[in-house]
């Protein structure tokens, strides 16, 4: 069985007194690892070691701090097949999308590098003469990242690379349901030049090691991607010191197919935006307004899909579609979700039911029909392979029912007509909507939701404004003429 140590200011640092977590194989049940349940103090010590290596780290040129982001993708590709076995054993996912997940990180490693020379401040006109008014952009100080469990890899770079390309330290918090990942990779960061202290990470509780890292008054920014109490408990911690917070929270994603929509590639994109990971995608497609005329067609077509999905362990059975969920506990959540929408009188097309295999956390892909727009199937995110679907008049009512949602992170349509297509860009309320394609969004993009779907946002050059601030400086000076 495995076993890590915290990796603080450059070293790995054992706790031999301290409490460890179990990590847990999904598709097995079997315990693969053991990592250490950090504490506050471990939280102090990466934060300091973080800070006092912030001032260095800082004033190296830009392009020289983006060296080591490629030297660090470098080594993610050298390990990429470690690496994405790595995944699939605690997370469950499928190895093909755990090795998407690895490289898809390393090329994210070198985007956001290649900011170095391309993030800029501005010169302000000034309304006196003689005064020039120069906007730096500035690092904020220490970052502190906290994961979820769903993409755990990738999630690390998408809060790593830009914070360090601008300036900013970090110390991570993984999932304590995926907590290897993380290790792998700080082995690579280990063997890189990277300074000490410039990355850290602490395993533990939300409750202990989170709390710590968004109450702790030297950090500067709290970065978290999980559910919307997660955030709302980051939040509150930081909010004696008034500590800056982006948080990605979740989503109840729309996907309005139209009457002229071409149902084959509506059914495909739907399917593989529900079981993609598993269906435990914060912007799958989670409930599903198909136009009356076409919905007996269409519901037809999309149980198909899902009825061909193939799932399975992920390590050791090929061509899989999926794999188990992530743990015992999100099993029984997506059990506890069908069986209220069964009774709040959704009927059931396909699956409703976990698997008969002996061993792991797997559930059936499942569809339900005649959803009620008001239940809790419609309402609140299922983050498993459950299809709800319900279905709509007219465009009016489409965008009415799917903005009428707590969350607001994606949104599909599926039309052939331009029109629609652009009244839906309007009138959706969502931070990302897709057209005629499955729901994932580009590195270049800006994934950003609106209401409790989060606050600020990742990726492309509005993602890496998230870990700038500004300093405005007033040069007044004196004109000499001859």
């Amino acid at each position: 069985m495995k076993k890590y140590d915290l990796f603080i200011d450059g070293e790995f640092v054992s706790r031999v007194t301290s409490k460890t977590i179990a990590v847990v194989n999904p598709a097995t049940e079997e315990v693969i690892s053991e990592v250490p349940a950090g504490t506050a103090e471990d939280v102090e010590e990466a934060v300091t070691a973080a800070e006092k290596a912030q001032k260095s780290w800082a004033k190296l040129a830009a392009v020289e701090r983006a060296g080591y982001l490629h030297k660090i993708a470098d080594g993610l590709r050298e390990n990429a097949e470690n690496l994405a076995r790595t995944i699939a054993e605690e997370q469950g996912k499928i190895l093909p999308l755990s090795r998407v997940e690895v490289n898809f990180s390393a090329d994210y490693l070198d985007y956001m590098a290649e900011f170095a020379r391309r993030y800029e401040g501005e010169i302000i006109q000034s309304d006196r003469p003689n005064e020039n008014i120069l906007l730096y952009k500035m690092p904020i100080g220490v970052i502190a990242g906290i994961l979820p469990w769903n993409f755990p890899f990738f999630l690390i770079v998408r809060k790593m690379a830009p914070a360090l390309v601008t300036g900013n330290t970090i110390v991570v918090k993984p999932s304590s349901e995926t907590p290897n990942n993380a290790f792998e990779f700080a082995k690579i960061v280990a063997a890189s030049s990277l300074p000490k202290g410039v990355f850290n990470l602490v395993s533990g509780s939300g409750g202990v090691v989170g709390e710590a890292l968004a109450a702790h008054p030297k950090v500067g920014m709290v970065s978290l991607t999980g559910s919307v109490e997660a955030g709302i408990q980051a939040m509150k911690a930081a909010a004696a010191n008034v500590t800056k917070v982006s948080l990605e929270l979740g989503g109840k994603a729309p996907a309005i197919v139209m009457a002229d929509a071409d149902l084959d590639l509506a059914a495909k994109a739907i399917r593989d935006s529900r079981v993609i990971n598993t269906g435990q995608v914060c912007n799958c497609a989670e409930r599903v307004y198909v136009q009356e005329s076409v919905a007996e067609r269409f519901i037809e077509k999309v149980t198909q899909e899902m009825k061909n999905t193939k799932y399975g362990e992920p390590l050791t059975e090929p061509d899989l579609d999926m794999g188990p969920l992530v743990s015992k506990q999100q099993l029984e959540n997506v059990q506890a979700a069908v069986r209220q929408a069964l009774e709040d009188g959704a009927q059931l097309v396909l699956g409703g039911k976990g698997s008969e295999r002996e061993k792991g956390y797997y559930y059936e892909p499942t569809v339900l029909t005649h959803c009620r727009q008001d239940s809790a199937i419609m309402r609140r995110e299922i983050f498993g392979p459950v299809l709800p679907i319900t279905t709509f008049k007219d465009l009016d009512e489409a965008i009415e029912m799917a903005n009428d949602c707590d969350y607001g992170l994606t949104s599909s349509i599926y039309t052939q007509n331009l029109d629609v297509a652009m009244r839906a860009c309007n009138e959706i309320k969502f931070g990302e909507t897709y057209i005629n394609r499955e729901n994932f969004e580009a590195m270049q993009g800006f994934h950003a939701g609106w209401r409790k779907s989060g606050i600020g946002g990742a990726d492309g050059k509005h993602g890496l404004e998230e870990y700038l601030q500004t300093h405005v400086v007033y040069l007044q000076y004196n004109q000499h003429t001859k």
